[in-house]
């Protein structure tokens, strides 16, 4: 069948057909479509009988519409069918059943739906003489079809009439997918509606109305979901080609449903995922700011104000003890000294590099004032940074990093020589801070909020965060970020 369908058979198709593969297609599976078709409301009044229920059941449409079926039929249509369709009204999902038709000396194969108060009956007869098709036919037409459907999937094979509202649903890929008892049957467009979800129904319906007055357009595709007979609902795709007649007027449409619940449900997943790991970035960032402000706090409360209320003591000493005025004023004035270089040392921790000195030059400030309070040996190497073309948030998270590693090491790790290589090799940035103190055992260490903020930053930048280390063997530190 694939082998069929290349562009230059179709091209041979088209060229040997006297009429247009619309028209030729249109006429060939109307032929096909043998199903008898009729609609009752719940006093068993026809609503509607195409015009395969007249060719099959003898009847025209204009002497059964309007009156009751079972008075129409008394003694034609078997009792037991009665109760099967009776049953029908009681349920929400499509009966399938066969049935022997004694005054009609065949079987029949039927498919009930009940929809909005009424029951709409799809039935063929199983030695009909239309289903008695020429095979070449058969496969001739069924190429013309898969001409329209090869750029769609074929799970859920349909051809809908749009003049009758009826859509005949396709091979059995709506019993496959959805659990619906039906193959190769009609079933009336009000059903198929009745089972879109009801936040989706009036954008799909709106679509299709939109697309069909437009008349410009012979691909209608959208996205909704679908009720399956377990009262689950499925997010489908839906494509179908509009066939117009000349006066662009929409008579038929044949197309396929897809089910997509997996991978619209992956892609929800990641998304949740996406916002999750975005929360906890912003968390972390949250939370570093809020531990800088603390840090200010207790530097400014518990010593600056210290020295600034021993300034002032002195200063009133002065006043009141002129021998001793001098001295007590170099003292406070001592304080007040501190005081300006404590306020240096906070405001270097909150500059953003790039605005006042480039990356490299931040951070070996950085490590020129920790050497004034920590004596160590450090060593810095930089190399193919190209700084200018760094993105400046890039260059801010580095320079956290290098800033929230030489803290930790500080506090915890006892060692006296830091190691510090920075580089970048196409489009990543490697960081590598090395300390020879006393490590720790990663295994039974739980991740301090320092370590966090560095793992945040560098998922940030699409990159990661990676430590080695073991008890009195140091510490490593190696992120990777990508540049963009």
């Amino acid at each position: 069948m694939k082998k069929m369908l290349t562009k230059s058979r179709l091209e041979t198709i088209a060229a040997k057909t006297p009429v247009s593969i619309n028209s030729y297609y249109s006429d060939q599976v109307t032929k096909t479509l043998t199903n008898g078709f009729f609609t009752v409301d719940n006093q068993w009044i026809v609503k509607y009988w195409n015009k395969a229920a007249e060719k099959i059941l003898r009847v025209k449409a204009t002497d059964i519409i309007g009156k009751n079926l079972w008075e129409k039929f008394a003694g034609v249509i078997p009792l037991e069918l009665y109760a099967i369709d009776q049953n029908s009204f009681m349920k929400d999902v499509p009966v399938h059943f066969e049935e022997y038709w004694g005054e009609m000396g065949a079987w029949f194969d039927v498919i009930t739906y009940h929809c909005d108060d009424t029951l709409s009956v799809s039935f063929k007869s199983s030695n009909h003489p239309h289903t008695k098709e020429n095979p070449e036919q058969r496969l001739k037409i069924l190429t013309e079809l898969y001409r329209f459907v090869t750029e769609i999937t074929n799970d859920c094979l349909w051809e809908w009439n749009l003049e009758a509202g009826e859509i005949f649903w396709i091979d059995g890929g709506h019993k496959r997918v959805f659990g619906y008892q039906v193959e190769n049957a009609l079933i009336p467009q009000s059903f198929w509606e009745s089972r879109i979800h009801p936040d989706d129904k009036e954008r799909v319906l709106t679509s299709l109305q939109i697309i069909f007055s437009e008349a410009t357009e012979t691909l209608w595709d959208e996205k909704y979901r679908f009720q399956k007979a377990d009262g689950n609902y499925a997010y489908v795709h839906d494509r179908g080609h509009i066939i117009y007649k000349k006066n662009k007027l929409a008579t038929r449409m044949i197309g396929a449903t897809t089910d997509i619940t997996d991978k619209i449900e992956l892609e929800n997943k990641l998304a949740e995922e996406r916002f999750n790991k975005q929360r906890e970035i912003t968390e972390a960032i949250l939370t570093a700011q809020e531990n800088e402000r603390d840090a200010i706090r207790t530097e400014l409360n518990e010593n600056l104000s210290q020295l600034l209320a021993a300034s002032k003591i002195y200063n009133g000493m002065a006043k009141k003890n002129v021998i001793n005025r001098d001295n007590y004023l170099e003292k406070s004035g001592d304080f007040i000294l501190h005081v300006m270089d404590d306020i240096k040392k906070i405001s270097k921790t909150l500059v953003i590099p790039g605005l006042l000195t480039s990356l490299t030059d931040s951070i070996q400030n950085l490590l020129d004032d920790m050497l004034i309070t920590h004596p160590m040996k450090i060593e810095f190497y930089s190399e193919g940074l190209k700084e200018d073309s760094l993105d400046k948030k890039l260059q801010v998270s580095i320079f956290r990093i290098v800033q929230e590693q030489l803290k930790n090491i500080l506090s915890h790790a006892e060692a006296s020589s830091i190691f510090i290589s920075l580089s970048r090799v196409d489009n990543e940035i490697k960081l590598l801070i090395s300390d020879n103190g006393i490590g720790c055992d990663l295994f039974n260490v739980s991740t301090g909020v320092g370590i966090k903020n560095i793992k945040t930053r560098a998922e940030f930048h699409y990159g990661r965060a990676v430590i080695i280390s073991k008890p009195g063997e140091g510490f490593d530190l190696r992120v990777v970020l990508q540049c963009r």
